[in-house]
């Protein structure tokens, strides 16, 4: 199993920020979402996001709605998640799922956590969790030994950023903006300087998400931050993709593109 220190140890040795590629399992069905994250994988994309499809979401945009969307009218289940999330940590990267709390409350958080570990997953993403409501969470996690990861935004005052990074096991997700995903934002100071203040209470890695799309996006916040999240760029591309196949390729180019975009940010005399 490909942990998540060892793609961020691997990815400072080059010199480069880690790709992280969001895509929701059972979209546009779960045959094809693993074919397309394999896909992912196989075009430079170091960790791959496995969506929970949720019918409540609170940072998702109207992309990613309209995929989870889908993938829940087409039945998709948390096996499904944990199939995809074999697929991911069998293709090479490092697997982590991102979900809303209440799906994995319902689940069961104990077998929610034996599951994910059997399928090869590396940590969690909860969105919506906050450390103060997380304690059979934590306990689970540590049990499990999985990467837990809570997410902080530019509001995020230096008290929270320290009792929330405190509590993360995995990476930081560091959000660019306030907002929902897949927004057309220009990335620069807002991020950078939440970065600097995330890495003022910790020694974990930070990855900056929402609203980076393009290589030239991922060069610039590669400069700053330990991992380029990118989520509705590649939902969009298997939106608009003309066939399956064609999805897969489209998929494939995009994390190459990416890819590019996080070595080209090299941030040649950075210490972290």
């Amino acid at each position: 199993m490909t942990t998540l220190s060892d793609v961020f140890a691997h990815a400072k040795a080059e010199r480069r920020a880690a790709l992280i590629g969001y895509l929701p399992a059972g979209y546009p069905n779960v045959e094809q979402s693993v074919a397309l994250v394999e896909a992912m994988v196989a075009g430079g994309v170091d960790i791959v996001e496995v969506g929970m499809p949720y019918s409540d979401p609170v940072m998702d945009g109207p992309v990613i709605q309209r995929a989870a969307d889908a993938s829940l009218a087409r039945g998709t289940t948390m096996s499904d998640v944990f199939t995809v999330v074999e697929a991911a940590a069998q293709a090479g990267a490092a697997a982590c799922v991102m979900s809303y709390w209440n799906p994995i409350e319902r689940f069961g958080v104990t077998r929610f956590c034996e599951q994910f570990t059997a399928a090869g997953g590396s940590s969690v993403i909860t969105p919506d969790l906050s450390p103060e409501e997380a304690d059979a969470w934590i306990a689970a996690t540590n049990a499990g030994n999985i990467g837990r990861v809570f997410l902080v935004a530019p509001s995020s005052s230096a008290q929270r950023l320290e009792r929330v990074t405190g509590q993360c096991t995995g990476f930081v997700y560091a959000a660019s903006m306030m907002g929902v995903t897949g927004n057309d934002v220009v990335i620069g100071d807002v991020a950078r300087e939440l970065v600097t203040r995330v890495r003022a209470v910790t020694s974990l890695p930070v990855a900056v998400g929402l609203g980076i799309r393009n290589s030239e996006q991922a060069a610039a916040v590669a400069q700053f931050a330990d991992g380029v999240i990118v989520g509705s760029a590649f939902v969009r591309a298997v939106e608009e993709a003309a066939s399956p196949t064609a999805a897969i390729e489209a998929v494939h180019n995009l994390a190459a593109e990416l890819a590019v975009g996080c070595r080209q940010g090299s941030r040649a005399g950075s210490d972290h």
